[in-house]
């Protein structure tokens, strides 16, 4: 079955970084578009970053650009999500995306808390 496991989240000061994965199973790894979500707090769930199957073509939200960078590793069916230059407001749980042809799935997600 069709399994997404993120990690590397955590506690980070303002102005910090961090590196997310989420290892991919139970799929064809390359042939999927990956995403990564947030949900802070009281808000809905939103796209932060998309990367096609081959990792040759990437978007992000206006309020990450610059500073969040999507990746993936086929070989390793692992997609990543560097973020430097970290926010208070990039506070919120983290989930990963696989966008399969008849449905999408999505990981538990893990917390990322920025403060001081």
């Amino acid at each position: 079955q069709v399994q997404l496991v993120e990690s590397g989240g955590g506690l980070v000061q303002p102005g910090g970084s961090l590196r997310l994965s989420c290892a991919a199973s139970g799929f064809t790894f390359s042939t999927v578009a990956m995403s990564w979500y947030r949900q802070a707090p009281g808000k809905e769930r939103a796209s932060v970053a998309v990367i096609s199957n081959t990792g040759g073509s990437t978007s992000y939200a206006d309020s990450v650009k610059g500073r969040f960078t999507i990746s993936r590793d086929n070989a390793k069916n692992t997609v990543f999500l560097q973020m430097n230059g970290l926010k208070p407001e990039d506070t919120a749980v983290y989930y990963c995306k696989a966008s399969l042809p008849l449905r999408s799935y999505w990981g538990q997600g893990t917390q990322v808390t920025v403060s001081s």
